[in-house]
């Protein structure tokens, strides 16, 4: 049974800002710890990815997957398996606040569920290392000026 981990973080700069990082897959693997390789598949009409691959090590999870893309408003972007080598779910979003003075709250929240056996203790504590890496790199990405380039659809 698939239980929800998330986790929020703060960062100092526009929520714009910040979803252009989350938006930028190709740069995933230049931030995120568990993320080798990323290369998007389909997009939509406003250029946002709607399918995504991606090739991920995540220590005890390991996956050549595909990820689908649901993007809602400037200010939510939330994702579901396509298809996987080792997972039968992962479901997850961001969601962004704008916290004032220019900074903004991101959470975070994921749903993992592999098709081999593992104890739900560890399979929590791989959540929340994915979490907690990806929102501390998303943080520094976008504090050191991120990728430069304006979120999709803008």
């Amino acid at each position: 049974m698939a239980e929800h981990t998330s986790s929020s973080i703060t960062i100092e700069a526009a929520p714009a800002e910040v979803m252009a990082v989350i938006a930028d897959f190709a740069r995933y693997p230049d931030w995120t710890g568990e993320v080798k390789q990323a290369e998007v598949l389909e997009t939509d009409g406003q250029g946002r990815a709607e399918q995504v691959r991606l090739v991920m090590d995540a220590g005890a999870i390991k996956d050549d997957q595909v990820l689908g893309y649901t993007w809602t408003g400037a200010n939510e972007v939330s994702w579901t398996l396509v298809k996987s080598q080792m997972l039968r779910q992962l479901d997850g979003s961001y969601l962004l606040k704008d916290a004032g003075a220019g900074a903004t709250e991101v959470t975070y929240q994921l749903t993992v569920d592999v098709k081999i056996p593992m104890l739900g203790m560890i399979k929590r504590k791989a959540e929340k290392v994915i979490i907690d890496r990806a929102l501390a790199g998303l943080k520094k990405r976008v504090e050191a000026g991120g990728t430069g380039t304006q979120a999709p659809g803008k």
